[in-house]
């Protein structure tokens, strides 16, 4: 457990999780204000679910440290943590042609965020 660490975890998102990790990579160790400005300019979907992980992690990171009576300057916190789980699959089935069927997985994505203050 580091100074101020807190997690927000996003569950069943409905997105592959290869197509996150892309978008998670890009900000896992970053300051979060900088991680911010990653997520509002990139052009991938993947972007604004993980945008709102980030904030939810950053608002417990705050909840925390009020419970806790401290003061936490939000522009020290840092993404310590940021990983894309491979959630459940649904299977679906397209028709094709000679009668025949092909399956379609829809992949889902389980997205973490840890924040924390630098030591």
């Amino acid at each position: 457990m580091g100074a101020m660490e807190a997690r927000a975890i996003a569950r069943g998102v409905g997105m592959s999780p290869r197509k996150m990790r892309l978008v998670i990579d890009a900000i896992r160790g970053k300051n979060v204000n900088e991680a911010y400005g990653i997520l509002r300019f990139s052009k991938k979907a993947a972007s604004e679910p993980i945008d709102k992980v980030l904030r939810s992690a950053v608002a417990n990171a705050v909840y925390k440290a009020d419970q806790d009576g401290e003061v936490l300057d939000v522009d020290e916190l840092y993404v310590r943590e940021a990983f894309v789980d491979e959630g459940p699959t649904l299977k679906r089935w397209k028709a094709r042609a000679f009668g025949r069927a092909t399956p379609i997985r829809k992949r889902s994505s389980h997205v973490t965020v840890v924040v924390d203050t630098k030591e």
